[in-house]
């Protein structure tokens, strides 16, 4: 079972876009010294949508070999479902530990469907797989209580935001496995995810992805404490100084929640590189404000 901060590392790439496995390793090595419960690599941050099948094993592997076993190694599946089915071999046979499964490829779907495409995916390993709710691959209460009982399915993520769905979602899936006894968590996934996080946590999701964590770890474990501890004076400076300014800069162009974090893990002495077509980079005076907000929010902890 995952428990702590999730980290999510990018994928750094070379000035002419090549994939950069030195930096990868020492960014996955110094997140992992910092203490996280968990890397999720080759997933949304990690720009997983760009990595052609040859990469995107060299990036599992190089994670894997930098975490060197102190914490579980997730890896992202998803699109296309031969793909889909081929990245999961693939991130097993590279020593990952479990896998994130990511909506297919474009298509809308039936809730249905998108339990036939977990079910498909979930048969070609034994490794747990957390399902992500998100984009076009939207379940209900119903399907999210199907999905769970699918016998690798080990969490259920969230990145759409509807909590009434969410606050409907867990008691099904509880009421579903209990009398199995399985053991099964929740997420929540969506961007910047400290900014919702207190909300979720009331309706029982505890775990959450930290993008903040892979280029500030001191701010994201400061808040996980705080959040967990109930101080609420930290709780909330952090989110007034530090996330929500975060927030507000993300939302400025489509794709910064990757793009900001890419810039944040160079300011922190790691460089990540640029993001590959079609997301695009922040400006110079975004990455002088991004340095202002990580400031900022380190003056709150003195």
């Amino acid at each position: 079972m995952l428990q702590g901060v999730l980290f999510f590392p990018v994928t750094p790439f070379t000035a002419t876009g090549d994939l950069d496995l030195g930096a990868l390793h020492q960014h996955v090595k110094a997140g992992v010294d910092a203490g996280p419960g968990g890397v999720f690599v080759a997933c949304g941050t990690g720009e997983f949508h760009a990595l052609d099948h040859e990469e995107y094993a060299a990036v599992v592997r190089t994670a894997v070999e930098a975490a060197a076993g102190g914490v579980p190694v997730y890896a992202g599946v998803g699109g296309a479902l031969g793909l889909a089915r081929r990245f999961a071999r693939t991130a097993a046979e590279a020593g990952a530990d479990g896998l994130l499964l990511m909506p297919p490829y474009l298509v809308e779907s039936p809730a249905e469907g998108l339990v036939a495409y977990a079910r498909a995916v979930g048969r070609e390993t034994e490794l747990p797989l957390i399902v992500y709710n998100r984009a076009n691959a939207r379940f209900d209460e119903r399907s999210a209580a199907e999905v769970a009982g699918l016998p690798t399915v080990a969490g259920f993520k969230d990145g759409i935001g509807d909590l009434d769905l969410v606050a409907r979602i867990v008691p099904a899936v509880r009421e579903a496995l209990s009398a199995s006894g399985k053991s099964f968590q929740f997420f929540n996934g969506m961007p910047t995810a400290e900014a919702s996080q207190p909300a979720y946590r009331a309706l029982g999701v505890e775990l959450y992805s930290s993008a903040a964590f892979a280029f500030a770890p001191d701010l994201s474990l400061a808040f996980h404490r705080a959040v967990e501890e109930g101080d609420r004076a930290t709780v909330d400076a952090l989110q007034r100084t530090f996330f929500h300014p975060l927030v507000r800069l993300r939302r400025r162009v489509p794709g910064y929640a990757v793009s900001l974090v890419k810039a944040g893990v160079t300011l922190a002495g790691v460089e990540a590189g640029p993001v590959r077509p079609p997301l695009t980079p922040l400006t110079e005076q975004e990455t002088g404000e991004l340095a202002d907000i990580i400031a900022a929010g380190r003056g709150v902890l003195g």
